[in-house]
Formats: structure tokens, C-alpha cells, sequence
């Protein structure tokens, strides 16, 4: 059994970016030379998540409104009172989703769907620079 750990950086323009980081994990496991195990996906922080589904254009969208609809930006947070950065939304969507994922593999394949794509969501009020912890235990 082996243990690889790699990092992906990221730069987000805030609130509503979804980026899709699946061919980077790709290129992650490739790299790797394993062939069967689980990838585990996550991100250090509290106002972004690790979420996953079809990355096109009218999903995205439907996901940025389902979180407005779910937890919009423009109401009182008790967060907000705290810290005075308007943020307290981000910190309840990222709550909501997760930091992390896993994802089985084999014959050095990630075993996701066909129209299932692995996505960093970014809830921020603001602009970002993001690391995701990319690791791979197997063989």
C-alpha cells in the first residue's frame, strides 16, 4: 500500500465560482503509476467546498441559484457580527457541502459517472487563492 500527497493552487474570483479540477485529479493518479485505491479530495478552509456534478453551463447556474435560494447573501448572519466580513453565507454553503470527497479507483481509473465531474465551489464574498489536498491511498 502506498500514500502519495499532492496539492492543486488555485485562484477563485469569489462568490458563485465553480472550477473543475477533474482532469487535474486525472493527471494526479496518472502521475501516481497506481492502479487501484482511493483518491481522497479536500479543502483546508470554511467558505469552499469539494461538491460533484455534471460541469455544464446551465447546471452551474442552477447550482448557483439553488444556494441563493438556500442560503441567500443578503440576510443577517450572527457570523457577520462576529468577524464584520459579510460572509457568514459562505461559512453555512460550505458547511452544507463539505470540505472533502472520496473517490474510489482502479486500473488507474477514477470510478466516477460518466457526466460526474469533481469541482471546487467557492462561497467567498471575495477572491481567493485555494489549495486542495489531493490524496491517494492504494496500489
Amino acid at each position: 500500500m502506498k500514500i502519495i500527497n499532492r496539492r492543486i493552487r488555485l485562484r477563485t474570483k469569489g462568490n458563485g465560482d465553480l472550477i473543475d479540477i477533474t482532469e487535474e485529479l486525472k493527471k494526479i493518479l496518472k502521475e501516481s503509476g497506481l492502479n487501484q485505491g482511493n483518491i481522497t479530495v479536500f479543502h483546508p478552509g470554511s467558505t469552499a467546498a469539494i461538491i460533484t456534478f455534471e460541469y455544464e453551463p446551465g447546471l452551474c447556474q442552477d447550482i448557483q441559484e439553488m444556494f441563493e435560494k438556500l442560503i441567500p447573501r443578503n440576510r443577517h448572519y450572527h457570523h457577520d457580527d462576529t468577524w464584520g466580513d459579510a460572509n457568514g453565507f459562505s461559512h453555512l454553503r460550505a458547511a452544507l457541502q463539505g470540505p472533502s470527497l472520496s473517490i474510489p479507483f482502479e486500473q488507474g481509473r477514477l470510478l466516477l459517472g460518466t457526466w460526474q465531474q469533481v469541482v471546487l465551489a467557492e462561497f467567498d464574498n471575495r477572491s481567493r487563492s485555494r489549495e486542495v489536498i489531493v490524496q491517494l491511498i492504494g496500489e
